[in-house]
This record gives structure tokens, C-alpha cells and sequence, in this order.
């Protein structure tokens, strides 16, 4: 087996404010539809190839149109990429995601509005949503999402026949992918027409040498084409995200991606979907190294966050809360004391929803009903979809004599406004804190003598 190198990235999303240079570091009930009303991806194909977005009238990429690899390669000249191009852009988006983050300002704390950028690929629809899929780092911490649709459009001189706005669906930040969906009556009809769903392609066929297309928002300018070759296969590749460092086995080409390109298509040359571009390499110097997640890789799990349930963010005032400090586990621990990835159970209120449903110090949070948590950023940005008075069912890994085990438990939500009363009246006495915004500032030092867990570094608590 030879051996794969392990290459620092940076994710390739465009943050509208900061330096364009800088690396990139890495957010309704999510039960699943019955089997009988499952979402595939291959009937999305067929629906592509043979109905439209607007009851009948959209068009999707006409394939058979488009010269094969081995007509291109028999050819002896350049592919043809306008046509691949051409067809396949009304199957890709631009998206745009505006956020709240928190600035310190010598020693000020205050929120500020932040703006980025990415793309994404139209891969379906249900009888009322056009299902788009991206990378989870393009729509993390998301406040409000709109879609650009790549179509021309008559009487639109100011774009906004060909914008909608959308929501999460679902994401896996553990392998940095994400479904949002935009409602069919926020698409103009005209644009209805025009647009279509991705054909998919088969990434395990792709082979070194071939020709690819890139398309995405790149530098937030709109769509762009990028062409070049496939330079390696089953490149494994860290990205870092808000979310954590995630690695995969990528495709690896020298089609320019570039900030902005996250979430965008590459297309092998019958114009078919064979990856999802993510990341290219942040060193200095170093050109024509762009990466992207196999379609084969990605397309169970676009699926799985395809057939969730779409919810819309809740406001402060009626938001739910489980009642619970956690903690990111870093990688040299959990590979050093074989802990599962997840959100760790630091502290627990008293009389909170968590409690007095039986999760325990300790516990190591792995999802929050169909959606995975791989971290605390996880946790926190799912936590705002949900209402006080809710259940939720709450899947964790319990330490026990025989090691991890999974356990589920169900949990009816508090409310956050109330926990975040009750601490403050108790920080009037101590500095004990169990609210959803305690201890941002605080480290934790967990020595393996000490206490139940076996861990020894530092982790950051933040409560939900």
C-alpha cells in the first residue's frame, strides 16, 4: 500500500471581509422521510434528464450533446470545455452567506456583521424545495443564505429575478459537505425555466491525466471555468473549517480553484458531476494543486442530508437549550486515549434538560437527531435551530467498563433565555457559570489522574 502524503489546505471559501489571502479555518426536525419517500440522487438524475424544475419546463444539461473523453482524447486537440461548460452551468449556484461573529477590540467585545462567498450544485428537488449541495464550511454560522442562479433572465438588469433566499438542510461537518434547500414558489418562474439538476458521473472511473472542468463563484465574481487535468487520485487532504480539521481522500487537479470555488462542480468531460471542489494548497508558491471530494464519496451522504427535515433559525427569545458546558477533544487525545469524535459533556446545570434526562459528565455528544456533531461549533450552530419545549433525541458515546458505548436519550429542550436568568443570578454569588455564553474565555487542563476521563490537554467549554 503506498503511502499518502497528508497536505495542509486551506478551504476555498471567500470571505468578503479580511484578506483575501488569509487561510480559512474550520453550522422543522431533522428526522428522515419514510424509506418509500426517499430522496436518491440517481432518481434526481433521471428527473433531470427527463422533467424540469417548474412542473415541466426546465431543462438540464443536454449530455448527449457533448463530445466523450475518448472522442476528445481521439481527436488529438484541446476538449471541448465551452460545451461542457455551457450545459452544466444552469446546475450550478452561487452562494452567499451573511453571519454575525464576535470582535475583540483591546479588550472590547462587540458582534459585527461578516460576509462570504462559495458555490453549488443544484443535485434535485422535492415537491416543494430545489436541493443544492455544497461544502459545510460555505454556509457555517450562517444568519441568512441567498442563492444566485447562473441563468440570463429578460427585465433583470439588477440581478434580482435570478436570487432566492435558502436554508440549511443539513450538514456533516466531518466531511465538510452540506445540503441547503431554496422553497420552489422564491424562484422566478423564468428562472425555473432555464434552470436544471446536475447529471452525476462516476469518480471511481476518473483516472490520472483526464480531463476535468471546474466551475464555481470564484473570488465571489460570479461563475468561473477553470480547465485542466486530473493530477492525482485519493489524495488525502486536511482542510481546516470552524468546525475542526477535516481530512478526506480527495481528487486532486490543476484546474484553478480559488476562494470562492467551494461547493462548485468538477465535471469530467461528458459534463457529468465527479467531484465537489473544497480546498487548494495554502503554501506559498505553490501553484496548480486544487482538491475536490469524490461525487462517489459524497453522494450517501448528500442523500442522507437530503431527505432531512428543513429548519429555520429561532429567535433568542423562544430558542431551546439542553443546559450543558462542552469542549472540543483535540486529535492528539482522542488518538492517544481512543475517544470518539464529538462534543464533551464538561459541566451540567442543575434542574437543566440534560440533567434531568440522564446525560452525564463526561458523555462525548455525536449527534443531534440526524445531524452528526464532530465538535462544539457543531453542537452550537444546531442548537439554534431548535425551540424551547422540543425533543430531541440526543445520540453519545458513555465511557464505561467496557469502553465506549452509544447511547440515545431523549431530551425535551429548556429554554435558553431562562438558563441564561438563572446564571446570572448565581454568578451574583459565584463564579460558577452553566449559560450558553459562559466560560468562552476559560481553558481547562485535564489531568489523566484526575478525575473519569483519561485526558490530559486543553479544551475550551462553551455551554448550549
Amino acid at each position: 500500500m503506498s503511502m499518502k502524503k497528508k497536505i495542509g489546505t486551506c478551504a476555498a471559501a471567500l470571505a468578503a471581509v479580511g484578506a483575501l489571502g488569509a487561510t480559512v479555518y474550520g453550522i422543522g426536525n431533522m428526522e428522515s422521510n419514510q424509506q418509500e419517500d426517499r430522496i436518491t440522487l440517481d432518481a434526481q438524475a433521471d428527473l433531470a434528464a427527463d422533467t424540469t424544475l417548474d412542473s415541466a419546463t426546465a431543462e438540464a444539461a443536454d449530455i448527449d450533446e457533448i463530445p466523450t473523453q475518448e472522442e476528445s482524447n481521439a481527436g488529438g486537440g484541446l476538449p471541448d470545455v465551452q460545451t461542457v461548460a455551457s450545459d452544466a452551468m444552469p446546475a450550478i449556484v452561487a452562494i452567499t452567506n451573511v453571519g454575525i461573529e464576535e470582535v475583540d477590540f483591546f479588550g472590547r467585545s462587540y458582534q459585527q456583521e461578516t460576509t462570504s462567498g462559495g458555490s453549488g450544485i443544484i443535485v434535485g428537488k422535492n415537491d416543494d424545495e430545489l436541493l443544492i449541495a455544497t461544502n459545510n464550511h460555505v454556509v457555517e454560522g450562517a444568519e441568512e443564505l441567498t442563492v444566485c442562479f447562473s441563468v440570463d433572465v429578460e427585465d433583470d438588469e439588477d440581478g434580482e429575478k435570478t436570487l432566492a433566499p435558502a436554508l440549511v438542510k443539513g450538514t456533516d461537518s466531518s466531511m465538510d459537505l452540506a445540503v441547503i434547500a431554496v422553497s420552489l414558489d422564491d424562484i422566478d418562474e423564468e428562472v425555473a425555466d432555464k434552470i436544471g439538476i446536475i447529471q452525476l458521473g462516476d469518480s471511481d472511473e476518473l483516472q490520472v491525466g483526464e480531463w476535468v472542468v471546474a466551475i464555481g463563484n470564484a473570488l465571489g465574481y460570479g461563475q468561473s471555468v477553470t480547465a485542466g487535468v486530473v493530477s492525482a487520485l485519493d489524495r488525502e487532504v486536511s482542510v481546516s473549517t470552524d468546525s475542526g480539521t477535516v481530512t478526506n481522500d480527495m481528487i486532486q487537479t490543476d484546474a484553478a480553484i480559488n476562494f470562492g470555488n467551494s461547493g462548485g462542480a468538477l465535471l469530467d468531460m461528458n459534463g457529468r458531476l465527479v467531484g465537489i471542489n473544497s480546498a487548494k494548497a495554502a503554501v506559498e508558491g505553490v501553484e496548480g494543486m486544487g482538491y475536490a471530494i469524490p461525487i462517489n464519496t459524497a453522494k450517501p451522504i448528500i442523500e442522507d442530508l437530503m431527505n432531512q427535515t428543513t429548519r429555520t433559525r429561532v429567535d433568542e427569545e423562544n430558542a431551546g437549550a439542553l443546559g450543558i458546558t462542552v469542549m472540543d477533544i483535540d486529535d492528539d487525545t482522542k488518538e492517544l486515549y481512543h475517544v470518539p469524535s464529538g462534543a464533551l459533556v464538561y459541566e451540567l446545570t442543575d434542574n437543566s434538560a440534560a440533567k434531568e434526562a440522564g446525560i452525564e459528565t463526561g458523555d462525548i455528544i455525536t449527534m443531534l437527531d440526524e445531524t452528526k456533531i464532530s465538535s462544539r461549533a457543531d453542537l452550537l450552530n444546531r442548537m439554534q435551530y431548535y425551540e424551547a419545549g422540543e425533543t430531541v433525541t440526543v445520540t453519545l458515546q458513555r465511557f464505561e467498563d467496557n469502553g465506549y458505548q452509544e447511547k440515545q436519550i431523549e431530551v425535551k429542550l429548556g429554554k435558553k433565555s431562562d438558563l441564561q436568568t438563572s446564571t446570572s443570578s448565581d454568578n451574583s454569588k459565584s463564579d460558577n457559570s452553566g449559560s450558553d455564553d459562559s466560560q468562552e474565555d476559560d481553558s481547562y487542563y485535564y489531568d489523566s489522574n484526575d478525575g473519569n476521563y483519561g485526558m490530559q490537554d486543553f479544551f475550551r467549554g462553551f455551554g448550549f
